[in-house]
C-alpha cells in the first residue's frame, strides 16, 4: 500500500546499493575500492593526541584548518575549497545549489551508480549519455544540462578520459560540470587546473581511496569562490566534526605517505592487470586503484559467485552494458597472490 506521506518521488526511488561490508573474518575484500593500506602515522597522533574532553564543544563550522591545508597544497585561496561529509555529501549539494526545478542533472552511462539516484532524489530528470561500447568518450558531446557530474577516471570502467577532451566540454557547457576525481591519486593528470581557470567548473576529491580514510567519511572541492559560497549556504550546521577534520588535515599533510602508497598500489595494479591478460581476461587500461575486466572461462556472475564462495569479494554490476564485466579492487601483493592462485582452479 502506497503511503500518502511520503513524497511519490520517493516511494518510486530505487536507492544506491553500496557494496557488500560482511562481518565474516578472513575474507579477501576486492570489492569496495578501499586502500589496502594504513593511513599516515600522522593520524594516529591525531588520535592518540585527542582530548575527549573537548568532544562536548561543536566543531569548526567551517572546517578552516583542513581547508587552509587543502588550498596549500593546491595552490587556491581558502575561500575557493568547500569539505564536506565525504564526496557523496558534495554531490547532493550540488543538486541542490546548481539545479532548478525544473532543470536537468546530466552524468555519463555507465558511471558512478549514485549519479541518477541524486537526479532521482532532487526529483529532476536525469540525462544519460551512453559511453561508447569500449567505455570511452561519445563522439557527440552529453546535451546541455543544469549540472554534469563527470567521474575522472571514471567508475566502474577505470578509464581516464583525455585532458583536452574534458577541457572542451567544460567550456562549452553552460551549467556546472563537477568533476569527480575520487581516484586521481592514481592517474597520470588531473583535471584540477580547469577548477582554477574556468567559472563553471568544480573538481572534488576524497579521503576514502588515495589516503586509506573511507571510514571517517571525508571529501572536498575547489572551484570559483561563487559556486563554492553557494555550497557553504546550504549545507548542514556542522557537517565535520572534530576528529573529521582534525584526522583529515593530518593525512593531507603528509602527502608523502599517500603518494608512496599510490605507488604501491599502481604497481600491484599493473602486476594483476598483465596477469589477467595473459589469462585471457579482456582488462580495461586502468588508472583508478581497481580494474574492469571481462573474464574469460566463465560469465562474469559465475565468476563472482565463485570467488565469493572461496572467500574472495569483487563488484559485479547487473545490467545491459555492465553485466560482462567484474570490477576488482587493487589490494595487498598478498591478495593479488590468493585472488590469482584461485583464479587458476576457476577457469
Amino acid at each position: 500500500m502506497m503511503s500518502p506521506l511520503i513524497r511519490q518521488s520517493v516511494l518510486a526511488l530505487e536507492a544506491y546499493t553500496p557494496g557488500e561490508q560482511p562481518k565474516r573474518p578472513g575474507l579477501v575484500k576486492l570489492n569496495t575500492n578501499e586502500n589496502p593500506y594504513p593511513p599516515s602515522n600522522w593520524v594516529a597522533d591525531v588520535l592518540a593526541s585527542t582530548d575527549v574532553e573537548t568532544l562536548r564543544l561543536y566543531p569548526d563550522p567551517v572546517s578552516t584548518g583542513l581547508r587552509e591545508a587543502v588550498a596549500a597544497l593546491h595552490g587556491v585561496g581558502v575561500g575557493q575549497v568547500f569539505a564536506g561529509n565525504g564526496s557523496d555529501e558534495i554531490l547532493a549539494l550540488c543538486t541542490r545549489a546548481f539545479v532548478e526545478d525544473d532543470g536537468t542533472i546530466g552524468y555519463f552511462m555507465p558511471s558512478y551508480s549514485l549519479y541518477p539516484v541524486l537526479s532521482a532524489i532532487r526529483n529532476v530528470p536525469g540525462v544519460a549519455c551512453e559511453l561508447t561500447q569500449s567505455f570511452e568518450w561519445p563522439a557527440r558531446d552529453p546535451a546541455p544540462a543544469s549540472l554534469f557530474f563527470l567521474a575522472n577516471p571514471n567508475a566502474p570502467t577505470s578509464m581516464l578520459f583525455p585532458k583536452s577532451r574534458v577541457r572542451t566540454f567544460c567550456k562549452s557547457f553552460p551549467g556546472v560540470v563537477l568533476i569527480d576525481e575520487a581516484y586521481v591519486d592514481f592517474a597520470r593528470e588531473s583535471c584540477l587546473d580547469l577548477a582554477k581557470t574556468l567559472p563553471n567548473v568544480l573538481v572534488m576529491r576524497t579521503l576514502s581511496k588515495s589516503y586509506s580514510l573511507a571510514g571517517i567519511r571525508c571529501g572536498y572541492v575547489v572551484g570559483p569562490e561563487p559556486l563554492v559560497a553557494a555550497l557553504f549556504k546550504i549545507k548542514d550546521s556542522y557537517n565535520l566534526d572534530r576528529l573529521t577534520q582534525a584526522i583529515a588535515t593530518a593525512a593531507v599533510k603528509d602527502q608523502a605517505h599517500m603518494l608512496a602508497n599510490a605507488g604501491r598500489i599502481k604497481a600491484t595494479r599493473e602486476r594483476l592487470a598483465g596477469e589477467l591478460t595473459r589469462r585471457g581476461f579482456s582488462v580495461c587500461p586502468s588508472e583508478a586503484n581497481f580494474l574492469w575486466v571481462k573474464p574469460a572461462g566463465r560469465t562474469a556472475k559465475e565468476l563472482f559467485e565463485a570467488l565469493k564462495a572461496e572467500g574472495i569479494l569483487i563488484r559485479y554490476f547487473p545490467g545491459e552494458r555492465t553485466g560482462d564485466f567484474l570490477r576488482i579492487t587493487v589490494g595487498t601483493d598478498g591478495e593479488v597472490d590468493r585472488l590469482l592462485q584461485v583464479l587458476g582452479g576457476l577457469i
